[in-house]
């Protein structure tokens, strides 16, 4: 799985022309679903995500987490986290996963936030979606669970 986690001060995701969720401070966090992921991917990331020490502290050091700081996450389905552009101008999305396996470790990687006790606001998985946000830093952070197997 990968993640582009933003710390953002507010973020939204409008779909034909409503808000359908929104978050002041927190993170906003595009998810994209590999063909071979798993929980296990869904819980590294949950993990990761949760714990992610970005805020500052009083000092002014990044230093604090989601839940010292009462932020929340505006998680966002990505499957073009997946593109492949090594050749020609169009990119192949061969490398994402299906929709149902991209669905389910979505929902599961929402549910495993709330679970830590995370607010989540979500977009819709599929649909066409406008995000707008306000990042806060700005402070963007990569995850790839693939790569933290490698070597």
């Amino acid at each position: 799985m990968k993640a582009v986690v933003q710390r953002v001060s507010s973020a939204q995701v409008t779909i034909d022309g409503e808000v359908h969720g929104a978050i002041d401070r927190g993170f906003m966090v595009l998810v994209g679903v590999g063909p071979r992921d798993t929980q296990a991917d869904v819980d590294t990331l949950v993990n990761k995500i949760s714990k992610l020490r970005v805020f500052s502290d009083e000092a002014g050091k990044m230093n604090q987490a989601l839940a010292q700081v009462d932020g929340a996450v505006l998680a966002i389905s990505q499957f073009t986290l997946y593109a492949d552009t090594r050749k020609g101008n169009r990119p192949s999305f061969t490398d994402a996963a299906d929709p149902v396996l991209g669905s389910a470790l979505y929902d599961a990687f929402v549910a495993g936030l709330r679970a830590q006790g995370v607010r989540v606001a979500t977009g819709v998985f599929g649909a066409e979606m406008q995000v707008s946000l306000t990042n806060d830093g700005p402070v963007t952070i990569l995850f790839d669970t693939e790569a933290a197997h490698v070597g």
